[in-house]
């Protein structure tokens, strides 16, 4: 199993709940933090009404191992929802290689993703 069936399993994921506004770019860049807790959320030009799915990359692209699975328990979404996530952070990912010259240092994080995505796809199937 590879990129395809990630990709094939999230467009196959359908949303079936009423719209609802995303941020659309929920990065640890647009989360402001004092004494330790969450204060903000900036940046809100890519926010739109629609499925919320995008708003889960997080789970890749700040967390990993058990973090990742404290993060996916504690947003208690559905398998379908956990799907379309999973397809928005390997969309992003992807992208992000192939904008690069192969010298941003990004791209071992997306490497990271992508290898993540994957794995855990095939773990849980």
């Amino acid at each position: 199993m590879g990129a395809s069936a990630v990709w094939d399993a999230a467009v196959g994921a359908d949303w079936a709940g009423d719209p609802v506004w995303f941020h659309g770019d929920i990065a640890a860049g647009n989360l402001l933090v004092a004494d330790g807790a969450l204060a903000a959320v900036i940046d809100f030009g890519s926010c739109g009404v629609g499925d919320p799915a995008c708003d889960l990359v997080i789970a890749w692209t700040m967390f990993t191992g058990e973090s990742r699975e404290a993060f996916r328990q504690a947003a208690a979404q559905d398998d379908a929802m956990w799907a379309r996530a999973r397809g928005w952070a390997l969309w992003k990912a992807l992208l992000g290689l192939a904008a690069s010259d192969g010298k941003d240092p990004h791209d071992a994080s997306n490497h990271r993703i992508i290898a993540d995505v994957i794995e855990e796809y095939s773990r849980t199937r």
